[in-house]
């Protein structure tokens, strides 16, 4: 084994699990809280997937506006927020 290929290793053991395991631990997590007889369609999986992400988006948008200094800004962040609002309740 190369010089660099031990330092990798060792350098890497106690590194922090990226983004992509965490995503793959949420959706397996996710798979197990529904009941056994429970089946969603690819559809309704795809629309709650886009809501929470709409719902994630929304909440990042509010923390925005709640420390924008820039009237201006803060005016498109409202109608941001309006959007986000407006496919949220096209979703329900």
């Amino acid at each position: 084994m190369p010089l660099e290929s031990c330092f990798a290793a060792i350098y890497n053991e106690g590194m922090a699990r990226g983004w992509e395991s965490k995503a793959v631990e949420a959706q397996i997590e996710e798979a197990n809280v529904k009941s056994p007889g429970e089946t969603i369609s690819a559809e309704e999986r795809q629309a709650r997937l886009k809501k929470k992400d709409l719902l994630l988006s929304r909440r990042r948008i509010q923390e925005q506006l709640k420390r924008s200094p820039n009237e201006r800004y803060s005016e498109l962040l409202e109608r941001t927020l309006a959007g986000l609002d407006a496919e949220i309740a096209a979703l329900n």
